[in-house]
């Protein structure tokens, strides 16, 4: 009965982040399909445990020796220690109480604050689950040569345009873009939203604007954006969210000793939080 209830449970969160469009938090939804798989074979394990907790209690009472050979030889899991059968059993039940009873976290200006900020992306064991900020780097998903490759497709999806503004669908595709040929950028208008991070600004008139991109999951997600100038010292705070739009430059960023995009700012509004707060890369 309890493998019954767990199962039938998984494929209740499953199914409940898909209903509610939570899934989004964690993964890419290109890869929702991995999701649905997922929840389609938990539900028909469910089935298939409640048929056969069903069919044994269903089954004759036996009250000769003969007849409960089949039915009542102990199987492994009868045989295992209480001790173990909790470990086992709390190894899948605390995901469930992660699942109901845990909010979803949006990530904010603290995580970048916790994990430390920098330009280049920081070095982890896993090639593919590195934590990014500021430049989308999707090189370590292809060889040099397909890198090249599409980088320069995408800069001629943007380079014969004065303005650029990068909404959801090419907010990845495009910063990337800028800042892989930054030259090619400069004094063109760029807009975007994003939320504000103050950062190591080294002037009272800059700050970054960002926004948490998720190239496949939650994983290898990162604080994507530029720094920003505005004509004068802006009275804005963390995690406020805004439009920003202006003429993109090039300066010298001694925090991170290295020539970054700046956007010099001329119009720029507060907004309110999207919906989905996040943003993710599509090919």
């Amino acid at each position: 009965m309890i493998r019954t209830l767990i199962l039938m449970l998984f494929t209740y969160i499953f199914f409940h982040l898909h209903a509610s469009g939570n899934l989004t938090k964690y993964i890419n939804m290109k890869y929702s399909y991995l999701s649905y798989t997922a929840m389609w074979i938990l539900g028909v394990l469910t089935v298939v445990q409640a048929y056969y907790y069903l069919k044994g209690s269903d089954s004759t009472d036996c009250s000769s020796e003969g007849c409960c050979d089949h039915d009542h030889d102990l199987d492994h899991e009868d045989n295992m220690p209480w001790y173990k059968r909790i470990v086992i059993y709390a190894i899948f039940i605390f995901p469930l109480i992660s699942g109901f009873f845990f909010p979803i976290a949006t990530l904010d200006s603290n995580i970048v604050k916790s994990k430390g900020f920098s330009f280049k992306a920081l070095e982890t064991n896993d090639q593919f689950a590195q934590t990014q900020y500021l430049k989308p780097d999707t090189s370590v998903y292809y060889g040099k040569e397909g890198y090249d490759e599409l980088m320069n497709q995408e800069l001629k999806n943007y380079i014969d345009k004065d303005t650029i503004a990068l909404k959801d669908k090419d907010f990845l595709k495009g910063m990337e873009t800028i800042y892989q040929f930054p030259g090619e950028f400069t004094d063109k208008t760029i807009e975007f939203d994003g939320f504000a991070f103050k950062g190591e600004s080294i002037s009272k008139k800059q700050i970054f604007v960002l926004r948490f991109g998720v190239i496949h999951c939650i994983a290898d997600s990162g604080a994507f954006g530029m720094l920003v100038e505005f004509p004068e010292e802006p009275n804005i705070q963390d995690d406020q969210w805004l439009h920003v739009k202006g003429k993109l430059t090039t300066k010298y960023y001694q925090p991170f000793k290295a020539n970054i995009p700046v956007l010099k700012v001329e119009n720029w509004d507060e907004i309110d939080q999207p919906d989905d707060p996040y943003t993710y890369r599509t090919y």
